[in-house]
């Protein structure tokens, strides 16, 4: 089977004669000697890119040095081939012109067309080569940098090395790694076929770094804490919960980093953040995978509106430093991230969208029945509060018109727990959520620093876990801690691969994850079916 059948779609079965084939290859390498496993090393003088850019350089330079003598500029261009390089990565394409071949050979930059003759790396290596490397093989080549007479820069081979053998056939190149949920299983397999695909991961990567820096430059200390609890808290979401063998004890994967980063604010910390990693025993979709990374912020002496002016200038240097500009484009539409950010109140923008003024609620009952009047349902019945009917009005009418950069601030206290309430207004707290096309992005609060007000939360909150069947208890070392005295404090939390989303125009969560969480494909590893699978 030549290489470009190699490349032609394969069922399973193909793909099980194709791996016989190449396992039938690696045992007659091993055979004559060769163990293309064995080798442990190879000096690569340069990367792809960086070899492609040298040569533009230096071939301008020339051209322009002759003044234009084509002899001199030929002389100079062969001057080049003194230039040895050595380059490493996996073969992608083979077109076989009999004795000389042309491969192109992918490292982690670009790929390269390298020319592979016989006079020049021997004929009875040329000749293993064509029998027994294949597309997907791991090479190492050394050779000279030139141009080919159709324009292309390319590598002229005079020694070439089988570093790993590649046992299954790659994705064929026209149609590729196509099916999604394979590309989420298989990322390693869809990072080699679309390559286009690891440009997310390394402006990942680049994110990361700037919110570093920017947190950095402000005084911040990063810090790391714990990730298994020893109590299942009170708050919203549901825990991992995991053993402890030696202590004999269940333990909980963490659903937040905030009341540890805010007990280093108790100790001393004027700024501390975290990139943390999150685990929640929740629902799937397009935001939401049960691991995800958060960053919390917290710092002293400064309230909710010192983190809006915080976060609002993070994006925006962010989407600077990352893509050039502080205007991006998500799924197809513009957002604004230069301009300054909307900011409104749950209650004003409950007015400006539903048209609902929560003014207007003489008492609970009054909001009750406006939101009976207006189809709004709210979860908490006739125990439903202006609080609750309020923030039922927001999800309904206003989350969905929030597309460009939006601060909502003021939430009622009945889903704030962790909040300080408003001095003049104790309904509500000095909390915000900011959102960017129509997705909440991020949560802040000036932190509820009174351990009294703070354990009669905690109670609430743990009753209400309780009554749906979950163990959990009140965090009271965190309530000794607020005892000790926490200063006036402002604390912000985002999800770190919504801003990645938004930042590489990724639809899904699952595209700035290398590898998402996936139910795992039964293998049946040559049991019997049970009369009920058949």
């Amino acid at each position: 089977m030549n290489k470009n059948q190699m490349n032609a779609p394969v069922d399973e079965q193909d793909i099980n004669i194709l791996k016989k084939d190449r396992l039938d290859k690696l045992a007659s390498l091993r055979e004559n000697g060769f163990d293309p496993y064995q080798t442990t090393k190879y000096d690569v003088t340069g990367k792809n890119a960086d070899l492609k850019a040298e040569y533009e350089r230096k071939e301008a330079e020339i051209t322009s040095l002759a003044n234009g003598d084509e002899e001199k500029i030929k002389e100079g261009l062969e001057s080049l081939k003194g230039n040895i390089v050595r380059i490493a990565g996996r073969i992608m394409s083979w077109r076989d012109m009999g004795k000389a071949n042309f491969i192109d050979v992918r490292d982690a930059t670009d790929r390269m067309q390298v020319y592979v003759r016989s006079n020049d790396v021997g004929a009875e290596l040329f000749k293993e080569f064509k029998k027994k490397w294949d597309i997907g093989d791991i090479i190492g080549v050394e050779g000279y940098v030139f141009r080919t007479m159709k324009g292309e820069i390319s590598v002229h081979a005079l020694k070439i090395q089988l570093l790993s053998k590649s046992l299954l056939p790659l994705p064929e190149k026209w149609h590729g790694l196509k099916d999604q949920d394979m590309r989420y299983r298989q990322r390693y397999v869809d990072l080699i076929v679309n390559p286009e695909v690891k440009d997310t991961f390394v402006k990942r990567s680049r994110i990361i770094r700037e919110v570093r820096n920017y947190l950095d430059n402000l005084g911040y200390i990063e810090v790391d804490t714990p990730v298994l609890h020893t109590l299942e808290i009170g708050a919203a979401a549901r825990p991992f919960i995991t053993h402890h063998n030696t202590l004999d004890m269940e333990m909980y994967l963490r659903i937040e980093t905030e009341l540890y980063l805010k007990r280093l604010i108790v100790g001393g910390f004027d700024r501390v953040y975290e990139v943390g990693r999150i685990f929640r025993n929740e629902g799937m979709d397009t935001s939401h995978n049960p691991e995800f990374t958060t960053v919390e912020m917290y710092q002293a002496y400064t309230d909710y509106f010192g983190m809006m002016d915080l976060i609002e200038n993070m994006y925006r240097t962010i989407a600077e430093n990352v893509c050039g500009s502080a205007k991006i484009t998500y799924q197809g539409v513009e957002i604004d991230l230069g301009k300054p950010w909307e900011r409104l109140t749950m209650a004003e923008a409950v007015k400006k969208y539903a048209g609902v003024d929560y003014n207007d609620w003489a008492d609970d009952e009054s909001a009750r029945a406006c939101a009976k009047e207006k189809g709004v349902e709210v979860e908490e019945g006739t125990n439903a509060t202006k609080g609750h009917v309020l923030i039922a009005f927001f999800d309904a009418f206003v989350e969905d018109k929030l597309v460009q950069p939006t601060i909502i601030y003021d939430y009622p206290v009945e889903n704030s727990p962790l909040a300080k309430r408003k001095p003049s207004d104790p309904a509500f707290t000095e909390r915000f959520e900011y959102f960017i096309y129509c997705r909440e992005m991020g949560n802040a609060f000036s932190e509820l620093n009174d351990p009294i007000d703070q354990k009669e939360r905690f109670v609430k909150q743990v009753e209400a876990k309780r009554a749906q069947g979950a163990n959990a208890e009140v965090d009271e070392d965190f309530v000794t801690a607020l005892e000790y005295g926490l200063p006036p404090t402002g604390g912000l939390g985002f999800g770190l691969d919504r801003l990645v989303m938004l930042l590489t125009d990724s639809a899904s969560i699952r595209d700035v994850l290398l590898f998402p969480t996936m139910k795992p494909i039964p293998v049946n590893n040559g049991r019997q079916p049970k009369e009920d699978e058949e």
